[in-house]
């Protein structure tokens, strides 16, 4: 059911809203960024909010039903996955950051909060919100870690490295500027 949820890319319908496909816009990237490049600000928001919400939605249905933690970790896992891989897209979906947001603040906002501080302190070292990110996965790896439920999160964990592999031209693009 949560890799169903992920496979709703909410830029998907507000291209279709604008009468763009942002599949064959920019970076041809179903997730905010894009659509907030191409269409602009309020389809950024539009998308973010979408893709965000249903990672929270998936993370808040495992809550009220009373599910194991290691098995709401697996479905915010899957939405993730089902966002990056989306079937009926041929898997070319977004690159699940907004999605990844929405469940990293409803699974463990004081996990998220070490995702902020990585992303913060690398983003102002590297003068790359890009890279600030992959310092913001670090810090979370190391927080998960930290707490020693790895094992519960090692879906999830999957689905980061996915999520920094669909990222990999974009980090190699801000390494190369050297920012």
């Amino acid at each position: 059911m949560s890799y169903l949820i992920g496979n709703i890319l909410t830029a998907y319908f507000v291209g279709k809203i604008y009468g763009v496909n942002l599949q064959e816009e920019r970076s041809k990237n179903l997730g905010a960024r894009n659509a907030g490049s191409v269409i602009g600000k309020g389809a950024f928001i539009w998308t973010f909010l979408g893709d965000s919400l249903k990672g929270v939605l998936v993370v808040g249905l495992g809550y009220m039903w009373h599910l194991d933690e290691w098995v709401i970790i697996g479905g915010a896992a899957w939405v993730i996955i089902g966002h990056l891989f989306p079937i009926w897209l041929k898997l070319n979906g977004g690159k699940g950051v907004a999605t990844f947001i929405g469940v990293g603040l409803a699974l463990s906002p004081s996990l998220f909060l070490w995702m902020i501080i990585g992303t913060v302190l690398l983003s102002a070292f590297t003068r790359s919100l890009t890279l600030g990110m992959v310092g913001g996965f670090i810090f979370y790896l190391g927080a998960i870690i930290q707490t020693g439920k790895i094992e519960s999160y090692g879906l999830l964990i999957v689905a980061i490295v996915c999520m920094l592999i669909k990222h990999m031209s974009n980090i190699q693009e801000s390494l190369k500027r050297g920012t």
